[in-house]
C-alpha cells in the first residue's frame, strides 16, 4: 500500500511544472539509433571467449538496426492511426557516425577513426546482406514518410577521452572490442566520472573544449546522413555541462532533452543539482523538454510495461502535459535474439493500441513537432 502510495505520488510530482495543452499528444522519444554497439551473434560469442563481461542487456542484444528491424517497426507504427488520420511516429535519437573498424585495424589500431552511417551500412550490406541488405533504404523511406524523424544524440556513441586513453595504453578490452567491429563490455571502472558511452562526460573541464568542435562536427554530418539539420538534442547518457549550450544553439539547436532532477558534473568530481520541466529556458536560450513516461518492454523489472506506460500516461494527460515517452532501441533489436524483437514489438503494439482506444483525440507526433508547438 505504501509502496503504491509512493508510485502514485511520483507520477503526479513529475507532472506538476510545465507547460500545458488540452491537445492530447503522445511523443516516442527513442535513444540510441545509427550506433554500432554489438556486431553480431558471432561478435558476441568470441568476446564471451575472451572474458569480456555483460553488464546489461545493451552489451547482449543492442545492435544496428536490422532491415528486419525497421521493417518490423513500421508494421508495429502504421497499425494505428490518430484523431488526425497520422500514425504513431518514433523520434530516434540518433548518431550520424560510427568507428571505422576496418581502417582502425589496417593502421594497426593507432588512432581513433570514424565514418558515416550510410558508409557503416554499406559495408555491413557487403558483409551481411540477410540482415543488412537495403536497411538504409528503408531508414530513407521512414524519414520520407515521416515515422522516422530522428534528432541529434551526439556524433558518436562513446566517450573519446576514454577511448583514446585506452586506445594508447593497448587496453585488452577495448581491442577485443575493436577486433569484434564492437564497442560494448568496456569497463569503466579506471575513470570514476566518466562512462565509455557517455560522449560528454568528463573530470577535468580541459576535456570539454574539444568536445565543441565534436558536436559542431557531429550536427554537420548529422544534416550529412539523415538530410536536414537537427534542432532537438538529447545527450547519450544524459550526460553534458551547460558550457557546451552555446555550440548548440550556434549550430542550430534549440531544444535539449535533459533529466527531471540532473546532477552536473562540475569538474574534478564536483555536481551541482538542478530541476528541470518541460519548456524551461536555460541562460544560453536552448529550451528543455522532460521525458515523462519510461517504457522499456525488455528489460526485465518484473513489470508490466504497458500498464504502466498508460499509467504514466494517464498522469501526464491529468496534469494537461503532452506523454513524452523514453524508450531505448535495444527494445525492438532482434539480429542476436529474434524473440527480444518480438516482445519489445508486441508490447509496443499492445500500448499503442490501447493508447487509441481510451485516447482516441490522441495525436502522436515526434518530438521536435512538439516543440514547436510549445514555443509558438
Amino acid at each position: 500500500m505504501i509502496h503504491q502510495i509512493k508510485n502514485n505520488l511520483i507520477l503526479n510530482a513529475k507532472n506538476i511544472v510545465g507547460w500545458k495543452t488540452q491537445q492530447k499528444y503522445v511523443v516516442f522519444s527513442v535513444d540510441d539509433y545509427g550506433n554500432v554497439r554489438l556486431d553480431s551473434a558471432q561478435a558476441r560469442s568470441e568476446m564471451d571467449l575472451a572474458g569480456m563481461k555483460i553488464y546489461s542487456r545493451f552489451d547482449a542484444l543492442d545492435t544496428l538496426e536490422t532491415r528486419q528491424d525497421l521493417e518490423q517497426l513500421y508494421e508495429v507504427l502504421q497499425s494505428v492511426k490518430g484523431q488526425d488520420g497520422k500514425p504513431a511516429v518514433f523520434t530516434p535519437f540518433a548518431l550520424p557516425c560510427n568507428i571505422d573498424f576496418e581502417t582502425m585495424a589496417s593502421e594497426g589500431y593507432a588512432q581513433y577513426r570514424y565514418e558515416n552511417l550510410d558508409r557503416t551500412y554499406e559495408k555491413l550490406s557487403a558483409r551481411d546482406p540477410q540482415a543488412y541488405q537495403g536497411a538504409w533504404n528503408l531508414w530513407q523511406e521512414g524519414i520520407r514518410t515521416g515515422i522516422m524523424q530522428p534528432q541529434f544524440h551526439g556524433r558518436e556513441h562513446l566517450n573519446l577521452h576514454i577511448f583514446n586513453d585506452q586506445l594508447q595504453k593497448r587496453d585488452p578490452q577495448l581491442l577485443t572490442a575493436l577486433k569484434n567491429r564492437s564497442y560494448t563490455s568496456i569497463s569503466d571502472e579506471d575513470y570514476p566520472q566518466h562512462s565509455s558511452t557517455a560522449a560528454y562526460d568528463f573530470y577535468d573541464p580541459a576535456e570539454l573544449e574539444p568536445m565543441k568542435e565534436n558536436l559542431r562536427d557531429g550536427l554537420t554530418r548529422f544534416e550529412q546522413v539523415y538530410g536536414y539539420k537537427s534542432d532537438y538534442f538529447t545527450p547519450p547518457v544524459y550526460h553534458i555541462h551547460h558550457s557546451l549550450f552555446g555550440t548548440l544553439l550556434e549550430n542550430g539547436v534549440k531544444y535539449i532533452d535533459l533529466d527531471l532532477v540532473r546532477n552536473e558534473h562540475q569538474g574534478f568530481g564536483q555536481f551541482k543539482r538542478e530541476f528541470n520541466y518541460t519548456g524551461k529556458k536555460t541562460p544560453e536560450g536552448l529550451r528543455v523538454m522532460v521525458r515523462n513516461v519510461v517504457f522499456e518492454p525488455t528489460e526485465d523489472r518484473g513489470l508490466d510495461w504497458t500498464a504502466f506506460a498508460l499509467k504514466q500516461i494517464e498522469a501526464a494527460f491529468r496534469w494537461n502535459r503532452p506523454a513524452i515517452i523514453s524508450s531505448h532501441r535495444v527494445n525492438f533489436c532482434g539480429h542476436i535474439d529474434a524473440q527480444n524483437r518480438t516482445k519489445g514489438l508486441a508490447e509496443l503494439k499492445k500500448l499503442l493500441q490501447a493508447i487509441v482506444q481510451k485516447w482516441p483525440e490522441v495525436q502522436f507526433i515526434s518530438a521536435s513537432d512538439l516543440a514547436k508547438i510549445m514555443t509558438q
